[in-house]
């Protein structure tokens, strides 16, 4: 049997998914769930609870539900602990998900984040939207 992928969700991908579980984003992450190994660290995890903590998504759901969501992401991911920092993104913010990606041997990173898929490829990691990512899993 072939070696699940390993991968690293942007909070991005992650926020769209939470919100519209039938877009192209809640796709994407019912796929990794069900066929790939999904990485994270403190930070991102952190990132996401701050995200979702904001109060213009009060509109789509309770925070309570949201941080229920952080909690999932949570209990589904490996956590990673970064080695030494990386800085190889425009956005310093976006490096965080690099140094998941590297120190947890990801195979691709998935992300609608420009500075991040503007560096792609990074040390051998694949860094594409949601869309190619579903054809990647296809």
């Amino acid at each position: 049997m072939a070696q699940r992928p390993r991968i690293v969700l942007d909070t991005n991908v992650l926020v769209s998914a939470m919100l519209s579980p039938d877009s192209v984003p809640g796709l994407v992450v019912t796929a990794a769930e069900d066929t790939s190994i999904l990485l994270a660290s403190t930070a991102t995890l952190d990132e996401l609870k701050i995200v979702l903590s904001r109060p213009k998504f009060d509109r789509f759901l309770s925070i309570n539900a949201r941080l229920r969501y952080v909690q999932r992401c949570r209990a589904i991911a490996e956590l990673v602990r970064a080695g030494s920092a990386i800085r190889a993104c425009r956005d310093p913010r976006d490096d965080k998900f690099l140094e998941v990606a590297v120190y947890g041997g990801a195979d691709l990173i998935v992300s609608g984040d420009k500075d991040l898929l503007d560096i792609d490829p990074f040390q051998g990691i694949r860094i594409v939207t949601p869309q190619p990512y579903l054809a990647y899993t296809g």
